[in-house]
């Protein structure tokens, strides 16, 4: 049951990840946080923060 819980937050901190590099990049627009850099950082930090919790919650 944790596991499947990990594996679901992590998939959605990947997603949220994405979606924060697109609008840093101002490919994604429609939200103050579009054309600033500075969310495509923590856009990455995020998506690599969920890709490690996805692969510990993978692990036996």
């Amino acid at each position: 049951m944790l596991k499947k819980f990990l594996k679901i937050f992590a998939v959605l901190l990947i997603l949220v990840g994405l979606v924060w590099i697109l609008q840093g990049l101002n490919i994604l627009l429609g939200s103050f946080m579009s054309g600033n850099p500075q969310w495509s950082i923590n856009g990455f930090i995020t998506a690599i923060i969920g890709v490690v919790i996805f692969l510990l919650a993978n692990r036996k």
